[in-house]
């Protein structure tokens, strides 16, 4: 591993208050143990979220990101984040050097429930996406039922994505499972690494 660290940016999805049992709050205390740069905030009002002020806190987090001078930027979205990174870079032109989009809900599914309807239909395109970032990996279920067309076929494909499909996966939840889950952090640590099942 390299000596410099990095910094992590850590965002969670709709009704996620950082449970200690979550992967992602595993992965950063995992990569702070590790002397890298770490955050992991609480986004405003997680259970109403309200879209543009999401956005205004990734401005200003990814602002912060660059300030730390770290070796690499790292974004790691879970859920909800993916579609919020997705309108960041369509509308703002956001960038990190690397970018993991775990497990993002449908458009269909996003529509469903008024308290994130205003999530749906980010509008990023192929070019806008490999712009933002110097890699972006997506990681899904074959069976999340947040995401019923299949992650791969609605994102990975569209958006020319390296795609990890986790069988029996789900939504890559807390309820599927996925507390710790190294390969994860082996992503982080390597960016040649491919990210499979918790126990894969």
């Amino acid at each position: 591993m390299h000596s410099a660290p990095c910094a992590f940016l850590i965002l969670h999805g709709w009704q996620n208050r950082r449970p200690a049992g979550h992967w992602q709050h595993w992965l950063a205390g995992e990569l702070a143990g590790r002397g890298h740069h770490v955050t992991y905030p609480q986004l405003p009002d997680p259970d109403r979220p309200d879209l543009q002020a999401w956005l205004g806190r990734l401005g200003t987090l990814l602002e912060a990101q660059r300030d730390t001078r770290a070796r690499e930027r790292v974004v790691i979205c879970h859920s909800l984040a993916v579609l919020l990174w997705l309108h960041a870079v369509a509308r703002a032109g956001a960038r990190a050097d690397r970018v993991l989009l775990v497990a993002p809900p449908s458009g269909e599914v996003i529509a469903g429930y008024e308290e994130v309807a205003g999530f749906g239909g980010p509008r990023a395109t192929r070019a806008q996406v490999g712009a933002a970032a110097g890699s972006t990996r997506l990681v899904a279920g074959d069976d999340d039922p947040y995401c019923p067309g299949g992650a791969a076929e609605l994102y990975g494909r569209p958006l020319g994505l390296a795609t990890d499909v986790v069988p029996g996966g789900a939504h890559l939840d807390l309820d599927a499972g996925y507390g710790p889950w190294p390969s994860v952090l082996g992503w982080c640590l390597d960016p040649a690494a491919r990210v499979r099942a918790r126990n894969g």
